[in-house]
């Protein structure tokens, strides 16, 4: 019998599996990039434009209030000159007693008697152009309230009568006891002139006045006591006037314009 011969069939070539091969691998790789395009729209989107700032009118407001006076400030003191510190202090000490017992008597409370200031210098004389140490100064400084105005000049002549050569008297000043009172009224003055100042200029640009931005009040406010001279109350019966205190404020105030 003829001799027959059998072999499995042939696969397909390689070159068309390589192919197909391929072939899936652009088709996967299209896909994905076509699902990653809308993220980078996304991402590349323009932003929106950011709001234009609001227009805004910035002045500046001055206010003042004024009162009459219903306390009497008065700087007294002494001043001694002894040839040595310690007998210049102790001259001093004795001085400052004598002043303080006059001011009880005429019935200011001690919280309205405070210390303002001690010293104690050397004193010297020049002779040739040398200083030749002579002795020292010594004195004590307070500042008195007398609560009743009408009492000022009496206060002060106290003083001097127990005092003497020793004492001081270095001003006195008409003032109000309760300042805060004042200034307020001040505030409310220059806050109603800012917002007066504020409603014409909106007027004459065709705006109308919007919210309060802010407002800051000048540090540099000022207050103001009127002083006079002590030798017009060296007379208990010099009658005074104490005319008005005033307090002035000025503020700066922003406000939007709509």
């Amino acid at each position: 019998m003829p001799a027959h011969t059998s072999s499995a069939p042939a696969g397909p070539p390689a070159t068309s599996t390589m192919a197909r091969s391929f072939a899936a691998a652009v088709l996967a790789g299209g896909l994905l990039a076509a699902g990653a395009a809308p993220a980078t729209a996304a991402a590349t989107a323009p932003l929106s434009a950011p709001a234009p700032a609001a227009s805004t009118v910035s002045v500046a407001g001055e206010g003042s209030a004024s009162a009459t006076p219903d306390l009497a400030v008065a700087n007294a003191g002494v001043e001694v000159t002894r040839p040595t510190g310690e007998a210049a202090m102790a001259g001093q000490s004795a001085a400052a007693k004598k002043l303080l017992d006059a001011v009880r008597k005429q019935g200011v409370a001690d919280r309205d008697v405070q210390t303002a200031g001690i010293f104690l210098n050397p004193v010297h004389q020049y002779e040739g152009g040398a200083a030749k140490l002579t002795g020292y100064q010594a004195g004590q400084t307070f500042t008195i309230k007398v609560r009743d105005i009408d009492r000022a000049g009496a206060l002060l002549k106290a003083v001097t009568d127990a005092t003497g050569e020793d004492g001081r008297i270095n001003g006195v000043a008409f003032d109000v006891s309760d300042p805060a009172a004042l200034r307020a009224a001040a505030r409310e003055a220059a806050y109603a002139d800012a917002r007066k100042k504020a409603e014409q200029y909106v007027r004459l640009s065709g705006h109308e006045l919007g919210r309060l931005v802010s407002l800051t009040e000048d540090a540099g406010g000022q207050h103001s006591p009127l002083a006079v001279q002590p030798s017009a109350l060296a007379d208990a019966k010099v009658p005074v006037a104490p005319g008005e205190v005033q307090e002035q404020v000025t503020v700066t105030v922003v406000y939007e314009l709509d």
